[in-house]
């Protein structure tokens, strides 16, 4: 996969794409990650990037030509999928991390001030997308978190290539309790049927915790008509409980 990213501050994704499984990822040429400052694309004497809104209003709008001509700069830029981080887009979540990860090149835009100006919207970007109902100061941070969701899913990144199928989300539930050793830390033990070497009692036991945590935490995430009679069975179980 290709990524390009438009930031008016390349310095804060050094320590993302310098640690962890993005810095792997890299290495291993699964991803290759580029940084481009659109301030270079601005072709006013200052390198201006914003201007003030037209009918007024407060603070500053991104100027489309630094951003179509950093786009436009890129090979290929026409088959990529070019994805706007704003409050207005859709939640990202993990299907959409999934759909993504198919793609061959993405292309970012991290957005600062009030925004946009709305040509770049309506006619350059593919996607807008929100990690949440909040607003940042900037698009970068939101980029590296959907960045980080998406090439994690990549073959031959994770150490573990099955632990991807566990994931909270993944499998529309919230992961089970995890432990490790030892057995017992401070008087507080391992479940039992951890240790049974029982395969499929501890799916079960798996199974009946993710809809136990799913249930109490995130209930919106059960479609009951999206479920078989056995899971259905143990969601009135969990509730009588």
């Amino acid at each position: 996969m290709k990524i390009d990213i438009l930031t008016l501050f390349p310095e804060m994704f050094q320590g993302v794409l310098g640690s962890s499984i993005l810095k792997r990822a890299q290495e291993k040429e699964v991803v290759k990650i580029n940084l481009i400052n659109f301030r270079d694309f601005s072709t006013s004497k200052h390198k201006t990037v914003d201007d003030y809104p037209y009918g007024g209003g407060n603070g500053m709008v991104l100027k489309p030509e630094p951003i179509f001509a950093a786009v436009e700069s890129i090979t290929d830029h026409e088959k990529a999928r070019i994805i706007m981080l704003t409050p207005q887009g859709k939640t990202f979540n993990q299907r959409i991390a999934e759909e993504l990860k198919e793609e061959k090149h993405l292309i970012f835009l991290c957005g600062h001030y009030e925004g946009f100006d709305e040509r770049i919207r309506e006619h350059l970007v593919t996607d807008e997308l929100s990690i949440g109902d909040y607003v940042l100061t900037g698009g970068e941070l939101a980029t590296m978190v959907v960045m980080d969701s998406v090439v994690r899913l990549l073959p031959g990144v994770l150490g573990n290539e099955g632990s991807v199928e566990t994931d909270s989300f993944s499998t529309g539930l919230l992961e089970y309790p995890q432990y490790t050793r030892p057995e017992v830390f401070r008087e507080w033990k391992v479940p039992e049927i951890l240790l049974s070497g029982h395969h499929q009692k501890i799916e079960e036991w798996r199974r009946k915790e993710s809809f136990k945590r799913t249930l109490e935490r995130r209930p919106d995430l059960i479609d009951i008509n999206k479920l078989d009679e056995k899971d259905r069975a143990l969601i009135k179980e969990l509730k009588r409980d």
